[in-house]
């Protein structure tokens, strides 16, 4: 048996993911250069405003109840390194299909976490709780439970034999990925098009043709799209093997200075790193913390060299950015140009594996008490090098 974990309107649920607050919000993903800037992404509230792909930013400007965010490569890449912590903490054997796909085989694995039903919903509340608003669907064979899932919603098992029943209601479009682009994407559509003239609107349409008759018309890649609609192809999972890299990040719309934003964030991220650890059955006997600074002064730190700052440059500009306004420097105190940093790396050494958010949150808040970046913080970036957990006695009168 296969599993398959599908999120759907990927560039939305990787936004949602970095900022949890926007859920009950009309959210829309924009992508391009300015002035040409276009949506490419809605969520349901957003299509309820009559917001759509393919608007432009200044359309859906007009209205004021909806909230915009740049597509961003960085909260797209650490949802898809938590699908994938998802799919390996049920089976070690995981296809990365596509961005947002993920398919797994479960062979053996009833007995360790139950009936496939029972597997299936784990699957699900595990990826709620990395964050994750996904759909998960089992079935006999990995195209299958694909299609299942890109075409049901919640989560659907489907038993050996049942496939074709299943899939009928299915429209044809499920069978075509929707990140084709450029000639496959043309040839997609022309298929689409031959299938609707003819009438063919769902897999169950598609299942009943004369196999004769459609490999006249269509050829192999028709009987392959037939196959795929009864659910009856067959084929082996392509596994992954992701490295062991737990890592998040964020970057910010407005530069932040004081270290109470700044904590509120880090939790955040915090939070996400131990749930995927926690995923993965690991902990982490380090962190890593760096922040990308703001360039105040508009000058290039690789053409300038600036050097490493004096004490009393680096007292000034802490003074400045973290607790007193600029007017409170005069400008000949504090040459920002010599003593700003691009980057601003913390690293956090603990004396044992652990996985408690809150006592790494209180351990980096008096480290950035102790060493303030000197800057306004435009990019976050937390990483965890993962560590097995320590091995205790457990209590005799406890479970």
């Amino acid at each position: 048996m296969f599993a398959c974990i599908y999120v759907p309107n990927f560039p939305v649920a990787a936004a949602l993911r970095a900022e949890p607050e926007l859920q009950a919000y009309a959210i829309a993903i924009f992508e391009g250069k300015p002035p040409l800037e276009q949506i490419i992404a809605v969520n349901e509230k957003s299509q309820e405003l009559g917001i759509s792909p393919g608007m432009s930013k200044a359309q859906a400007e007009l209205c004021s109840d909806i909230a915009l965010r740049p597509r961003s490569p960085l909260q797209e890449s650490s949802a898809h390194s938590a699908l994938l912590d998802c799919a390996q903490s049920f089976s070690p054997t995981v296809e990365d299909t596509a961005r947002d796909t993920v398919l797994l085989d479960l062979a053996g694995m009833e007995s360790l976490f139950g009936s496939l039903t029972k597997i299936s919903y784990a699957i699900s509340d595990r990826a709620t709780a990395l964050g994750l608003a996904a759909t998960v669907a089992s079935a006999s064979n990995p195209d299958a439970a694909l299609l299942a899932a890109r075409g049901f919603s919640s989560v659907t098992v489907i038993p050996p034999g049942k496939e074709t029943e299943r899939l009928g209601p299915l429209p044809v479009e499920v069978l075509f990925d929707d990140h084709l682009q450029g000639d496959p994407k043309q040839a997609a559509d022309r298929l689409l098009e031959t299938l609707a003239r003819w009438g063919i609107r769902n897999l169950r349409a598609l299942a009943a043709l004369p196999e004769i008759a459609l490999s006249e018309r269509l050829g192999q890649e028709g009987l392959h799209l037939q196959k795929l609609a009864r659910g009856a192809a067959s084929r082996t999972l392509v596994p992954v093997e992701a490295p062991l890299v737990f890592e998040e990040a964020i970057e910010l719309e407005h530069p932040i200075v004081l270290l109470e934003p700044l904590a509120f964030l880090l939790n955040r991220l915090l939070e996400q790193l131990c749930a995927r650890l926690g995923s993965r059955a690991l902990a982490t006997q380090e962190l890593r913390l760096t922040l990308e600074l703001s360039n105040l002064t508009g000058v290039d730190d690789e053409l300038e060299n600036p050097g490493i700052p004096s004490e009393s440059d680096e007292a000034e500009s802490s003074r400045v950015m973290w607790g007193q306004p600029p007017s409170a420097v005069r400008r000949s105190e504090a040459p920002l140009h010599r003593c700003r940093q691009p980057k601003f790396t913390r690293k956090l050494s603990l004396p044992l594996p652990m996985l408690d958010a809150k006592v790494f949150l209180k351990l980096l808040q008096l480290d950035l008490n102790a060493h303030p970046p000197g800057a306004p913080i435009v990019k976050i970036h937390l990483s965890a090098e993962p560590a097995r957990p320590r091995s205790a006695q457990g209590g005799l009168f406890l479970p």
